[in-house]
């Protein structure tokens, strides 16, 4: 079998999943290759983990159609406070200021893979091919060929959606700059002593970063980034005395936290692809840029790479252009590389600069944060960029269907 797709996605996660669906209902047929089977398991767990999706995020998901269904599993952000463990610099930003609703929202990633995953089973018009395991890649001229187990498929546009170990880049020869940050993030939920009104809580401490995030069911998403050399012993604590842990660097803002769950850690590095295109194939979410979790913006970033690669390639379309052509996928490059450039080095800055216990460091950036405080303008650049509503915004970002 030798099929020919004018699409072809490498993996079925949150961005291969969104960019499937953006491109479905415009005469293009699409191919979705995931190794793992497509599904979902449906047992609601205390564990199941938060991701925080930005106001933009919000929106391309209700540009796609699929929001509605998760809206009512979702917790929103109307609050922001920023402050550092021993310091005296402090923020915060809050919806109402910036006119909308919600910052952001906080959903289980298993509330958002539902459903992404029940908004493609209900497409004609684009295969899903799983579990199905990509074995080798080529590009020539006129199409990307991949080889299956016992298949081979053809297609205008190659996109490598495969995480931050990707197939696709590594075959093709993308070059990627890494950084080790020698530092694990430890993600578990916990349930506050005090209602979490909706804030969320990004707090500096002498061990890592610690983010709070509000979830439903009165429950808080815990990420907190740890030194390589302490994991072992913080995954090892008892609940009481990780939750003691926990208190003693977050402090009480939320009253005696009451509950941990499941704990877990994973390595932290910044991997980034500046050059993302190639003649029939680019790379985009993890496969293209995998962040530290210090500024919540990994798949927000991943999703706006979703909205405007959907743009780009069904204008081209629209024009009669091929969607695969260098010259094609250089529009979508120029458009997304301030913005990927601009992420990937302010997160690598406040993991630096809050990593740094020199004195006059320290000083020096507690008066940057107290003066955003009394800044408002300052404030809300900061607040739009976190929101994803700064620049050249595709008309998904803007809530627009395509």
């Amino acid at each position: 079998m030798n099929t020919m797709y004018d699409i072809l996605i490498i993996g079925g996660g949150m961005a291969g999943a969104s960019l499937s669906i953006a491109l479905s209902g415009h005469g293009l047929r699409t191919g979705l290759v995931e190794a793992a089977p497509l599904k979902v398991e449906q047992v609601p767990n205390y564990d199941d983990r938060g991701i925080a999706l930005s106001r933009g995020s919000e929106r391309i998901l209700t540009a796609l159609g699929v929001w509605e269904s998760m809206a009512g599993q979702a917790q929103p952000i109307e609050h922001i406070h920023v402050s550092e463990q021993g310091g005296f610099g402090f923020t915060h930003l809050h919806a109402e200021e910036e006119g909308v609703p919600a910052l952001g929202q906080v959903i289980t990633a298993r509330n958002l893979g539902a459903g992404l995953l029940a908004a493609l089973e209900a497409l004609d018009d684009v295969d899903l091919i799983a579990p199905a395991r990509v074995k080798w890649v080529k590009v020539e001229n006129g199409h990307a060929r991949i080889g299956l187990e016992d298949d081979e498929l053809q297609t205008r546009l190659l996109v490598a959606a495969d995480g931050g170990n990707s197939l696709v880049r590594q075959q093709l020869g993308f070059q990627s700059r890494r950084r080790e940050y020698h530092q694990s993030a430890i993600i578990a939920n916990i349930t506050p002593g005090r209602p979490h009104d909706n804030s969320a809580w990004e707090r500096f401490t002498r061990n890592g970063p610690m983010a709070l995030l509000p979830m439903t069911e009165s429950r808080c998403a815990l990420v907190w980034t740890v030194a390589d050399k302490d994991v072992g012993e913080v995954l090892s604590l008892d609940d009481g005395e990780f939750l003691a842990r926990v208190q003693q660097n977050f402090g009480w803002r939320l009253g005696r936290l009451q509950r941990a769950g499941k704990r877990a850690a994973y390595p932290l590095a910044q991997l980034w692809v500046p050059d993302a295109v190639q003649h029939r194939a680019v790379v985009i979410g993890n496969a293209a840029h995998t962040l530290h979790p210090v500024a919540g913006q990994g798949f927000n970033l991943g999703l706006r790479d979703v909205a405007a690669l959907a743009e780009v390639v069904l204008d081209a379309v629209k024009e009669d252009r091929d969607p695969g052509s260098l010259e094609t996928l250089n529009r979508y490059q120029q458009w997304r590389s301030r913005d990927q450039r601009g992420v990937v080095e302010t997160t690598n800055l406040l993991v630096r600069a809050f990593s740094n216990d020199f004195l006059p460091v320290k000083l020096a950036r507690n008066l940057g944060v107290l003066s955003l405080e009394a800044l408002p303008p300052a404030r809300h650049a900061i607040a739009r960029a976190a929101m994803g509503l700064q620049g050249h915004l595709p008309r998904l970002s803007r809530g627009l269907p395509l």
